[in-house]
């Protein structure tokens, strides 16, 4: 008689985490509401943060944005200028989108690394570029916060002591709101106060499924 064997089943994989894209303008309180994201138990992914030390960790990308920009990319202490590099790209497109496919490829394999370890059905990464870089395509939902103009330029001016015509230099060079509001999937109003802008936040995402 034929020996039945029992095969153990295998273990189904853990499914993904649901990836949501947090953008927002200059000003809009982007960064308050991820905040409030981390409070709700839910991780979240800096990808300007991120940036930041991978172009300080990676040779590879010293070398490069260096080849691109000059020595003076990076400081006497080999560390990334930031306030030299916006200089040189703030007016010159052609030279930031060249930087961008430098930095911005890097990025991605790190944020995928980092996707891996997480544990939530949700998480969330936050960048100002969700939309000009086509990076809400590779999100399962896209989360926009924003604020009237006047609102946003205020804060700014408060927060970093810049004038009235520098924060809105910066906004000029950024999507228009009407655009990214038209992409987005979820849009937080940020034209209150904390306490609202907190409630608002727990309904959007407690909402997405």
């Amino acid at each position: 008689m034929e020996e039945l064997h029992s095969e153990t089943p295998k273990a189904e994989p853990e499914p993904s985490p649901k990836v949501i894209g947090l953008t927002g303008g200059i000003g809009s309180g982007k960064t308050t509401v991820a905040r409030f994201i981390e409070e709700f138990g839910f991780p979240v992914y800096y990808s300007d943060d991120r940036a930041k030390s991978i172009v300080n960790d990676s040779e590879d990308l010293k070398i490069r944005i260096k080849e691109l920009l000059g020595e003076d990319a990076y400081d006497k202490n080999g560390l990334y200028d930031r306030k030299f590099v916006a200089g040189k790209v703030f007016n010159n497109k052609d030279l930031l989108q060249q930087l961008n496919e430098i930095i911005h490829p890097a990025v991605r394999i790190d944020f995928e690394e980092w996707v891996k370890k997480q544990t939530k059905y949700l998480v969330f990464k936050e960048t100002a570029l969700l939309f000009e870089l086509k990076l809400n395509r590779q999100c399962y939902k896209s989360l926009l916060v924003t604020a009237e103009d006047n609102i946003r330029i205020k804060r700014v001016m408060d927060r970093d002591g810049k004038t009235y015509r520098e924060v809105e230099a910066v906004m000029e060079k950024q999507m228009p709101e009407k655009d990214k509001i038209r992409l987005a999937d979820c849009i937080i109003y940020n034209n209150t106060n904390l306490e609202d802008l907190k409630e608002q936040t727990e309904k959007i995402i407690f909402s997405i499924e």
